[in-house]
């Protein structure tokens, strides 16, 4: 399968709900679906290579599942900008997988996604169709370095216009370097999925998500951060499934201190880093796809 089938969820919201979109790859019918979920300012196609990978390796017996989170791709941007919070984009995960109804559940999540997978994970009284068995978190922890924080402030919401594909590549590898090495065609293909047609300018393009993510972003302070961390080691620790931690050795977001701390304490994840990556791995390197390959299908 050289492309996914896109298809989509109702979620509800204060609003009256939002259309969430999610790209479907391998057996439609499998029973074993690994829910890969993206970065903040990402989309669920930054899986590609990984899904057709698994698929490829566990043939009809899984479905790779990679949704775009409200507000992102070909999802719906919310009325409310201020619900672009890890609470609901936890629930809208819940009410995809009563849709998809796994009878095995894997869950990688890149940063953002991987604190929702941290949050769905460490509830005790999940439905079977939401309990998982395997967890990889994609450079993330409970605790975000506070500079990894306003680095990322200093272009979120800025969503820009391009003139080509190569002149958007090329402005988000500006800030997107730290996923570490990419030839300029892997670089290009993770890129077209990021851009979409600039409403009222013919031929331009501009990136694909709602600008209004940064408010409830600038909205941090180093006080509610710390509230955050608290919670999300609450939730950490009463984690059950089986966990992969995936780390850029460069990484500003997933400090070593952290990393190590989540090796000792509850799930006691095994831990992976990979050289020259800083935030975050992409899941393109052979050796990045067959460290998680193997821990998922083992």
């Amino acid at each position: 399968m050289s492309e996914p089938t896109l298809n989509y969820v109702l979620c509800p919201d204060a609003s009256g709900g939002h259309r969430m979109a999610y790209w479907q790859w391998g057996n439609p019918n499998a029973g074993h679906v690994v829910l890969c979920v993206h970065g903040l300012t990402r989309q669920g196609r930054d899986f590609d290579v990984l899904a057709q990978a698994l698929c490829a390796k566990a043939g009809d017996t899984i479905r790779v599942v990679c949704p775009d989170l409200a507000g992102r791709g070909k999802s719906d941007w919310l009325k409310d900008p201020m619900g672009y919070q890890i609470p609901n984009y936890a629930a809208d995960m819940l009410v995809l997988l009563a849709q998809l109804q796994p009878t095995t559940l894997d869950w990688l999540g890149t940063s953002l996604g991987g604190l929702i997978g941290m949050v769905v994970a460490g509830q005790a009284a999940l439905p079977a169709f939401a309990k998982i068995r395997r967890l990889v978190l994609n450079d993330v922890g409970p605790v975000i370095e506070w500079q990894a924080l306003q680095r990322i402030g200093l272009y979120l919401g800025n969503t820009g216009q391009f003139a080509s594909e190569q002149e958007a590549a090329d402005a988000l590898w500006m800030i997107a370097s730290s996923f570490g090495p990419h030839t300029p065609a892997q670089w290009l293909a993770l890129t077209r999925p990021m851009l979409k047609p600039l409403v009222g300018t013919p031929g331009a393009l501009t990136l694909h998500y709602d600008p209004a993510l940064a408010l409830p972003f600038s909205a941090l302070t180093l006080e509610s951060a710390a509230q955050g961390e608290a919670l999300l080691w609450q939730a950490y620790d009463q984690i059950t499934a089986r966990t992969l931690l995936i780390r850029g050795a460069d990484s500003d977001l997933l400090s070593v201190a952290t990393a190590r701390a989540m090796t000792q304490r509850g799930p006691k994840a095994r831990l992976v880093e990979f050289a020259g990556v800083g935030h975050a791995p992409t899941f393109i390197a052979d050796d990045q796809v067959q460290t998680v390959s193997s821990f998922l299908l083992e």
